[in-house]
């Protein structure tokens, strides 16, 4: 026996790569449906590459009674209307806005680093998914905090422009053409030219001058790993289709070198440690597209503070950012809790 499971916002990039992630691991299934808006309603999308299509429904008139697991790629506006009605009918949400994710009574998870806390998902049906950037770092920091506890992190992001959606994605590849054969470059999604530049800016300024996206790097990060962690975050948007990166700073309470990480770091779950230091020998964003793994590389002691160090690491945002992360706490969810599969 099998979960039923819908997906929410299907026809999205996230919404696509879920249905693609969910064909790929074999997600026990009974039946599965494919929700979107209304101006969606009708359409075929393939079940990744299953051979199998499904018939885009409209949420207005979807019924989530009876389902096991909504999986959310629609915005925080569709899951702050659909993911309390979702949840009410007994469907327990996966969301991966941004809606709930400090919500204390809201699980934020990343199966490979705080699997235990998905138990919290009874107190509202819902389980949220982290940030892009931050489900990569904390993937990478969690067996190194458990090692020599993490003190302070100071993480710089180059992420790519798929994390604005279809309409970045659009953006880069027109503005490339545009500069190339002479036509106009004008930004319409980005604040500034895309193509061959980048954008020191992505989501909206606070007041203390930094942007709503640095602040879920630090405040996830938190709840995910540890509150005690000290967090500083710079995120940048740069002319990449697929593939976020981060190079990151950590300091820790005790020593831990740089090849006692590397030891540790290729162990891990969910890490993929390419760190040859040679040219070549260290992984970039093309090369990460349709991977499941979190890449790790230029592994360095920082002689600039006591137990320091430097890590770069690169993950494809679609895939372990949101698609793959949601999926795997689907899995969780029914392995812990639902127990409905064989």
């Amino acid at each position: 026996m099998g979960y039923r499971v819908v997906i929410v916002g299907a026809t999205g990039n996230v919404g696509r790569e879920i249905l693609n992630v969910l064909a790929e691991r074999e997600f026990p299934l009974d039946e599965i449906a494919a929700v979107a808006s209304s101006r969606s309603t009708g359409t075929m999308i393939d079940f990744g590459d299953s051979g199998k299509e499904l018939k885009v429904q409209n949420i207005e008139h979807f019924d989530f009674a009876g389902w096991d697991m909504a999986l959310f790629a629609a915005g925080s506006d569709v899951s702050r209307v659909y993911a309390p009605i979702s949840a009410a009918a007994g469907c327990v949400v996966i969301d991966n806005s941004s809606l709930y994710r400090m919500d204390p009574d809201v699980p934020l998870i990343v199966p490979e680093v705080n699997p235990s806390a998905i138990s919290g998902y009874t107190r509202k049906n819902i389980i949220a998914n982290p940030n892009c950037s931050t489900a990569q770092m904390v993937v990478a920091l969690k067996p190194l905090h458990d090692a020599a506890t993490i003190k302070r992190v100071v993480v710089s992001t180059y992420q790519s422009v798929s994390g604005a959606g279809k309409q970045g994605m659009d953006e880069l590849f027109e503005q490339s053409r545009n500069i190339f054969v002479g036509d106009s470059n004008t930004p319409v999604k980005f604040t500034k030219q895309i193509a061959f530049n980048v954008i020191p800016h992505i989501d909206d300024f606070l007041d203390d001058g930094s942007t709503k996206e640095e602040w879920k790097m630090v405040v996830e990060t938190k709840k995910i790993l540890d509150p005690r962690i000290k967090v500083t975050a710079t995120c940048v948007r740069v002319p990449v289709f697929v593939g976020h990166s981060e190079s990151v700073n950590i300091e820790f309470e005790n020593e831990l070198s740089a090849e006692d990480a590397q030891k540790i770091l290729r162990e891990s779950p969910g890490v993929m440690l390419v760190d040859k230091r040679e040219d070549g020998g260290y992984v970039t964003p093309v090369e990460c597209v349709g991977d499941y793994a979190t890449f790790v590389s230029r592994v360095r002691d920082d002689p600039t503070v006591d137990n320091g160090l430097n890590i770069w690491v690169v993950s494809d945002n679609l895939r372990k950012g949101a698609a793959l992360n949601a999926v795997q706490i689907a899995e969780l969810l029914g392995r812990r809790h639902l127990k409905k599969a064989d």
